[in-house]
């Protein structure tokens, strides 16, 4: 198992969420959440300057089995990319196991 984490624009989640609906990911967990990113100048918004230092975006945490990573990533990757700078990062770290709580299976069983 593994666990694929993405922060993508807010922008993109609606069409981030859609992909991985029809990709046959069913459940995930999102946060929304605050970070400094590499851009660091300000921008002008109707004559009024912000900084653009904290950076708005979601937090997508996703346990899949080994044979379903590539086509979440995929659908992550096609979804949320705009081609420029900020789309997003994704992790991919292993899972050593996973219990269901309600009947007690562990392992792959548990994100049937």
């Amino acid at each position: 198992m593994k666990k694929i984490e993405a922060i993508i624009r807010k922008s993109r989640y609606s069409a981030v969420k859609k992909a991985l609906h029809e990709a046959g990911v069913n459940f995930f967990t999102y946060w929304d959440v605050t970070g400094i990113g590499h851009e660091k100048q300000g921008h002008v918004y109707r004559g009024v300057a912000f900084s653009t230092s904290d950076i708005q975006r979601r937090y997508i945490s996703i346990v899949v089995n080994d044979d379903f990573i590539q086509p979440t990533i995929d659908a992550i990757m096609d979804a949320a990319k705009t081609g420029d700078v900020g789309d997003g990062k994704i992790f991919v770290s292993d899972i050593s196991e996973a219990y269901r709580i309600r009947t007690g299976n562990k392992g792959g069983e548990t994100l049937k």
